[in-house]
């Protein structure tokens, strides 16, 4: 008996002991000083090298971990490397948390960057040849952007009830010029199929856009319009986004200052939001 009571106590302090030290670990982490956050190298990373020094005065040093690639980022938040990442827009985000059920919270909007068509060979759009080829990434997210763009300046017509958003190309009901699609193109790709002219336009994301030293207002062939839904936010662990550590970084992106900075840093085509622009 005896015995049995000092084998039950001995798991009780166990069982206490392994509690208290993941309490002590979940405290240590959104308590920590130090914000690590994965992000795209532009404008992304260089608009968190921006506020590292007003974190610093908040009293958090801010590590950033720089990916080209479209995947990774949120790979790294789900293994718990990284407290945040700033890469995404809303419908990849949507897309990338119910794919991989990923338990991911968007903890705030930052800014939104419009996506451009750019050419080698066709400098108006009224110049684009019967059955051009138009080369897009095989990010599915983005598939729905390239398709609002063309259906603005009514090259193709998509069939009723569809949401743009989600959109494919087999959602096209009128092709006016037969375009034809290629979309096995990686994101990080698609600057090097501009410059190898493999397709007569090609969808390139802003952020490789100005790594290629591209001006969407100047350099592309089309534009997409302001009211874009692709808002560009920060993205944490559900729960992460309450910590004080996530409510800092928040607070300091949102800055008047920091936001006219970014309105002249990228020339006003890089356009800081407001905190809920995601939700609209």
């Amino acid at each position: 008996m005896k015995k049995n009571v000092l084998r039950l106590l001995s798991l009780i302090l166990i069982l206490f002991v392994i509690t208290g030290c993941k309490d002590s670990q979940k405290k240590s982490t959104s308590d920590s000083k130090i914000i690590t956050i994965a992000a795209s190298p532009t404008p992304h990373a260089e608009i968190l090298e921006h506020v590292a020094p007003l974190l610093k005065k908040e009293g958090y040093k801010l590590i950033i971990k720089k990916f080209d690639s479209f995947v990774m980022p949120n790979k790294t938040l789900a293994s718990g490397d990284v407290d945040a990442n700033y890469f995404q827009h809303v419908p990849f985000f949507k897309k990338a948390v119910k794919e991989n059920n990923y338990q991911f919270s968007i903890a705030c909007a930052v800014h939104i960057e419009p996506m451009g068509l750019y050419s080698k060979n066709v400098k108006k759009i009224k110049d684009l040849k019967e059955e051009a080829i138009i080369t897009v990434s095989d990010s599915v997210a983005d598939w729905g952007r390239v398709i609002s763009i063309l259906k603005k300046t009514k090259l193709v017509e998509v069939k009723k009830g569809v949401v743009l958003e989600n959109a494919s190309f087999e959602d096209i009901l009128k092709n006016k010029k037969h375009l034809k699609f290629i979309h096995n193109v990686k994101p990080e790709m698609l600057v090097q199929a501009y410059n190898n002219q493999e397709g007569d336009l090609v969808a390139i994301n802003a952020n490789f856009a100005y790594g290629a030293k591209l001006n969407p207002l100047e350099d592309s062939v089309l534009l997409e319009s302001d009211n874009s839904p692709y808002v560009n936010i920060v993205v944490t662990k559900i729960g992460l986004e309450k910590s004080r550590k996530i409510k800092a970084l928040i607070k300091v992106l949102h800055k008047k200052e920091v936001q006219n900075w970014i309105l002249k840093m990228w020339g006003g085509f890089v356009k800081p939001v407001a905190k809920d622009d995601w939700k609209k």
